[in-house]
């Protein structure tokens, strides 16, 4: 009798499994998106701000309408740039920016001690750039930042601030390639017992 009911247990199992299976089968065909290289390549030609200025969710929804026949010149954060590198691959025509671009790169900028926690510029946040917990201080990662701006009209305590984004440390941080007839050694002379000699 125990072995009946283990075999039962196993053909429902299996049974579920199996239909589980081909349900899974038969919606993954009836959604599938087919990926489109074109929208790929304008895509990649796009800011990725995700700041939703030219009308659309983010820079993969806007990509795809340009496919369709939509304007080149609705991405300010993109500026004339990219209306050009837009035109060149697809064979139009550049027409003037539809809207004013932005002068110079710019990030979000939380004024911690005036933070209160609430949460809403997270949520505004179409690139998860700004970190922290509910009644707790928020702050902005630079390099996640995209400088949309989404963040600043939720602030119920106008905390957060637009400001020139810094230079990466890889643009101006000097490579230093030691020399290959130094070593380092623990003799005294220099700061730190750290004496560079020529062999």
């Amino acid at each position: 009798m125990q072995l009946w009911s283990i075999l039962s247990a196993i053909g429902v199992l299996t049974g579920l499994g199996l239909g589980f299976g081909a349900l899974l089968g038969v919606v993954s065909e009836r959604f599938k998106r087919e990926d489109n290289p074109l929208v790929e390549q304008i895509d990649a030609l796009l800011p990725q701000t995700q700041c939703g200025q030219c009308g659309y969710p983010g820079c993969r929804p806007y990509a795809e309408a340009i496919n369709q026949g939509d304007a080149l010149n609705k991405c300010p954060p993109g500026g004339e740039a990219t209306i050009h590198a837009l035109a060149d691959l697809l064979g139009r025509e550049p027409e003037p920016l539809d809207g004013d671009a932005p002068s110079e790169a710019k990030v979000a900028f939380i004024r911690e001690a005036e933070c209160i926690g609430c949460t809403k510029c997270i949520q505004a946040c179409p690139v998860d750039a700004i970190i922290g917990a509910a009644k707790q201080m928020h702050t902005v990662i630079e390099d996640e930042c995209t400088g949309c701006d989404l963040c600043l009209d939720p602030c119920p305590v106008d905390c957060i601030d637009m400001l020139p984004r810094s230079s990466p440390l890889t643009q101006w941080q000097p490579v230093i390639t030691p020399s290959p007839d130094l070593i380092a050694s623990d003799q005294q002379g220099t700061p730190g017992g750290v004496h560079a000699q020529r062999v």
